[in-house]
């Protein structure tokens, strides 16, 4: 099984974007976004801590899972999408919903990482070389 992992820093990002401070707005963002990828959000939780109040959002995908992580006093965003392609490719679902989400905290700097993850698959009874 393998998979695609996107992760993004986000700097610079105005504190005026609701989704920095309010986890409704961020909850909608990260479920439209999804939905807008062609994912499967199947769970979720979202989390605002006490002032400056930043949020933490975490999207359980069939695919796999989005994390958001927002520090409004800092101007900064974490993103995290991992999904699997069991059965379909879907790298270009993961890249379109980083890049839906970087688009909506408007950041001023973006620094982004990808990996390809997993292994491939051996049937049960097999042994892949070391």
């Amino acid at each position: 099984m393998t998979g695609h992992h996107l992760t993004a820093d986000l700097s610079g990002c105005p504190v005026t974007v609701a989704a920095m401070t309010d986890s409704q707005a961020l909850r909608q963002l990260c479920i439209e976004a999804v939905r807008a990828a062609g994912l499967t959000p199947v769970g979720e939780l979202f989390h605002v801590f006490p002032p400056p109040g930043g949020v933490t959002g975490v999207v359980l995908l069939a695919e796999s899972h989005l994390a958001v992580h927002t520090w409004p006093e800092r101007g900064a965003v974490t993103l995290d999408a991992y999904v699997c392609n069991l059965g379909t490719d879907n790298s270009a679902a993961a890249q379109g919903l980083v890049d839906q989400l970087i688009a909506a905290f408007a950041p001023k700097h973006v620094q982004r990482q990808r990996w390809l993850r997993g292994v491939a698959f051996v049937p049960r009874g097999s042994h892949a070389a070391p």
